[in-house]
C-alpha cells in the first residue's frame, strides 16, 4: 500500500517585548532562576492581569503579514491543566476568538511552490520551566519564563513531507524576524514547535489518527522527528495495529519519538473566558497604524531581487534569509556597481566566514562598502579574483581599506604584456614536454602551464592575458 503523510505544525513564537504579557516583569533571557517572576506571574491572591499593548501590536503585525483576518474583538480564556511549572493551575490563552484567524504562506521545496494555510494565531502566556539537572533526583522550577508573551501559529494540515514542514517552519522563522516581533532564537526556546503527524492510504480523504510531538527546537530535529513518526505509524498500520492519539517527545540521542501522555482534546482543558480580562477590542486606527510599520516582506524582497538584480531564485532566497543580510548585500551591490559579483561574494566567501566564526552578519568586520570596493578592484583588473581572497583575508582578520592593503603588500595585478610575455617564455622553455603535449592536441595541459605562470608571478599576472599570450606562443 502507498501511504500519504499529513502534517500540521503548531509554532510557539516568543514575542520581543520588554515586559511580560500580563505584568511588568522583565523578559530578559538568562537571569538567575525566579528573579523575574512577579506577584502576577506566580498568581498571588488578589492580583489582576493587565494586557500588554505591544504584544497585541506584534500579533496584529504577524496577521497582516500572512494576509489573515485580524479580529477586532478577541477573547482570553483559561486553559486548565496542572503542571508544577504552571503556578496558576491554568494558562491564559485564546480559544474561540483568537486575535488572528486564517492566513497563508508560500513555501518553496526544490522547484515547487506551495501555499500552506494558517488556521489561526493566538496570544498566550508561556509557562515556567522544569529543571531536571543537578537536583539529585528532584526537579527544580524556574518561573522566570512564566507570563512571557507568545503567539501560537497553527497551520492547516497541508504538508505532506518533512521537507515541506521544515520549509514552512523556516519561512515562519524568517518572517517573524523580518517583522522584528521575535528574535527566533531556537537555542533559548524563543521559537519552538509541535508537530502533528498522521498517515493515510494514498487517495483517502479522511485523516488518520494523529500524534503530537512536542517542543522541538531545531530545524534538523523537526525533520528527524517527523520522518521517524511517519515510519513508525506506517509500520504499525502495516502490521495490523492502530495508532494511539497521544503526545510524544523527540529524543535526539536515539533519533526516536517516545510517548509522553495520552493526547488531550480541547474539552479536556475546560476552556472558559478569563473573568479578569475583558475582551480585547482593536479599532481600525490601531490596525492601520500597525500596517504602516510593515517592512518589505521576504517573498516581495525575493521577487524584487530577482527582477532588479537579475539574480537566480537560489541566490535571491539566500540573500533575503534575514533583513540584515539583504541590507548588507544591497549596500555591497551599490558600492560595487555589480550585483551578480556582490551576490557571489556575499553568498560565498562571506557566508563561509560567518559559519566558520559562528557570528551574525551585524558582527562582520568587513563593511559592505569596503567589500564593494574590493569587487571594483577585481572588475577594473587591479587585482585578480584569487588575490582578492587574500585581500579579503587581511580585511577580515586585521581590518583596513582594500586599496591600502593592495598597495602596501604589492598585490597589484601584472597587466604589462611585456612582463607577462617574459614569464610565459620562461615557463615554455622550462616545460618542453607539456608544450609538446599541447601541440599534439592535449589541450588540457594548458591549465598546467597557466598555473605555472601564475605561480611564478605570485598570482599577480592577469589570467586572461596569460591565456592569450600562452596560446600565441604555442602556435594556436
Amino acid at each position: 500500500m502507498v501511504w500519504e503523510s499529513v502534517i500540521g505544525l503548531e509554532i510557539h513564537c516568543q514575542l520581543r517585548t520588554v515586559s511580560k504579557i500580563f505584568s511588568g516583569a522583565a523578559t530578559r533571557y538568562g537571569a538567575e532562576p525566579n528573579t523575574q517572576a512577579c506577584a502576577v506571574d506566580i498568581a498571588l491572591p488578589g492580583v489582576l492581569p493587565v494586557m500588554n499593548e505591544e504584544a497585541a501590536r506584534m500579533a496584529v503585525k504577524f496577521g497582516l503579514a500572512v494576509d489573515a483576518t485580524v479580529n477586532r474583538t478577541s477573547v482570553f480564556a483559561r486553559k486548565n491543566y496542572f503542571y508544577p511549572d504552571l503556578p496558576k493551575g491554568y494558562q491564559i490563552s485564546q480559544f474561540e476568538l483568537p486575535i488572528v484567524a486564517g492566513g497563508r504562506l508560500e513555501i518553496q521545496v526544490g522547484d515547487a511552490i506551495k501555499t500552506i494555510g494558517i488556521t489561526r494565531a493566538h496570544l498566550e502566556e508561556d509557562a515556567g520551566k522544569s529543571l531536571h539537572e543537578d537536583f539529585h533526583g528532584m526537579t527544580g522550577i524556574d518561573l522566570n519564563r512564566a507570563g512571557t508573551p507568545l503567539i501560537e501559529i497553527v497551520s492547516e494540515p497541508d504538508m505532506r513531507s518533512s521537507a515541506e514542514a521544515v520549509a514552512y517552519l523556516k519561512a515562519i522563522h524568517t518572517l517573524v524576524r523580518y517583522l522584528d516581533i521575535s528574535d527566533g532564537n531556537m537555542q533559548e526556546g524563543s521559537f519552538r514547535c509541535d508537530a502533528n503527524v498522521s498517515v493515510r492510504p494514498q487517495g483517502q480523504s479522511d485523516l488518520g489518527t494523529r500524534t503530537e510531538t512536542k517542543n522541538i527546537n531545531s530545524f534538523r530535529f523537526v525533520e528527524r522527528a517527523i520522518e521517524f513518526e511517519i515510519e513508525r505509524q506506517i509500520e504499525i498500520l502495516e502490521d495490523g495495529g492502530t495508532i494511539v492519539q497521544e503526545t510524544r517527545l523527540f529524543d535526539p540521542d536515539s533519533n526516536e519519538t517516545r510517548p509522553m501522555r495520552s493526547k488531550e482534546d480541547a474539552h479536556d482543558y475546560r476552556y472558559f473566558p478569563d473573568p479578569d480580562l475583558p475582551p480585547m477590542v482593536l479599532d481600525d486606527a490601531f490596525i492601520d497604524a500597525v500596517r504602516d510599520t510593515l517592512p518589505e516582506l521576504p517573498a516581495a524582497k525575493r521577487a524584487r531581487f530577482m527582477e532588479e538584480y537579475r539574480l537566480s531564485a537560489t541566490d535571491a532566497a539566500q540573500l533575503t534569509a534575514t533583513r540584515d543580510i539583504a541590507k548588507y548585500f544591497e549596500t555591497v551591490a551599490s558600492a560595487a556597481s555589480d550585483a551578480k559579483s556582490a551576490a557571489n561574494w556575499v553568498n560565498g566567501e562571506l557566508m563561509a566566514r560567518l559559519n566558520r566564526d559562528d557570528i551574525e552578519i551585524n558582527a562582520v568586520p568587513v563593511t559592505p562598502a569596503r567589500l564593494g570596493q574590493l569587487i571594483r578592484r577585481i572588475n577594473d583588473r587591479t587585482i585578480s579574483g584569487k588575490i582578492a581572497k587574500t585581500v579579503f583575508d587581511v580585511m577580515w582578520e586585521q581590518g583596513g581599506n582594500p586599496d591600502a592593503i593592495i598597495e602596501h603588500r604589492g598585490l597589484k595585478q601584472i597587466s604589462d604584456s611585456g612582463e607577462i610575455e617574459r614569464i610565459v617564455d620562461q615557463i615554455v622553455a622550462n616545460h618542453p614536454e607539456q608544450v609538446d603535449q599541447y601541440r599534439a592536441g592535449q589541450h588540457r595541459v594548458l591549465g598546467f602551464l597557466v598555473g605555472q605562470v601564475m605561480k611564478t608571478s605570485g598570482g599577480k599576472a592577469n589570467p586572461k592575458q596569460v591565456n592569450e599570450i600562452l596560446r600565441q606562443k604555442l602556435g594556436e
